[in-house]
This record gives structure tokens, C-alpha cells and sequence, in this order.
């Protein structure tokens, strides 16, 4: 594993056949976290899309009350923003998992992985 990237609400770093990238904040509009992680993503932490199947996993980790957040309205924003620059098209997601769970703070913790590695 590398060390995180990222000065402001996105980090990222690489992970064996992938990357993990933290969001450190909850907003109840989806369409808000596409522009800002494709933005991330062209900016501070480029890497190269590969071909192949992932296998990503979303989790949304609350302080207090859960969010009003449809999980498949951020699944489909956060996995347009990825298209590109982790993976070429989001027709290679062959396993897609999210969650919503209490944690330490509000935060959304992505980990999109290369199948097989």
C-alpha cells in the first residue's frame, strides 16, 4: 500500500490491484460526489485505468443518525467518477457491495480492486 494523496476532503492511495479513496463528508445528494472525485482524480492522484473485472466496495460510515442516502444513487455517482481513470467502463464491476454502518465519523470509504489480485 502506498500513502494517501489528498489535501482536502478526498484521499486516495493505491492498494494491491486497485485503490482506496475516503470521502470525510455525508451530503444526502449523490450527484454532488461525481464532480468531486472525477475532480480528485484528474487533478491529485492520476493513475492509469486497467481492463479487467473489479470488484468495488462502498461503505458509508455514520457518527450519528444514519444519512438519508439512497445507496445505488451514490454507487452510480461514485462509480461514474471512477470510469477512466481506475477502470475503463463500469460494465467491468462484477461485484459491487455497499453498506451503511455506524463508525467514528462521517465519512464514505471506497475500495475498487482488480478481480483475481
Amino acid at each position: 500500500m502506498s500513502a494517501w494523496s489528498g489535501r482536502g476532503k478526498v484521499r486516495a492511495r493505491a492498494i494491491d490491484g486497485g485503490v482506496e479513496l475516503t470521502i470525510d463528508e455525508i451530503t444526502t445528494q449523490a450527484r454532488v460526489y461525481k464532480p468531486l472525485v472525477y475532480e480528485f482524480f484528474r487533478k491529485e492522484f492520476q493513475v492509469r485505468p486497467r481492463y479487467g473485472d473489479f470488484e468495488v466496495e462502498i461503505r458509508i460510515e455514520h457518527a450519528g443518525e444514519a444519512p438519508g442516502l439512497d445507496l445505488d444513487n451514490l454507487a452510480k455517482a461514485l462509480l461514474d467518477a471512477l470510469k477512466g481513470h481506475v477502470f475503463f467502463d463500469d460494465v467491468q464491476i462484477a461485484r459491487l457491495l455497499c453498506e451503511r454502518a455506524p463508525g467514528e465519523r462521517d465519512r464514505i470509504v471506497l475500495r475498487a480492486v482488480k478481480r483475481g489480485v
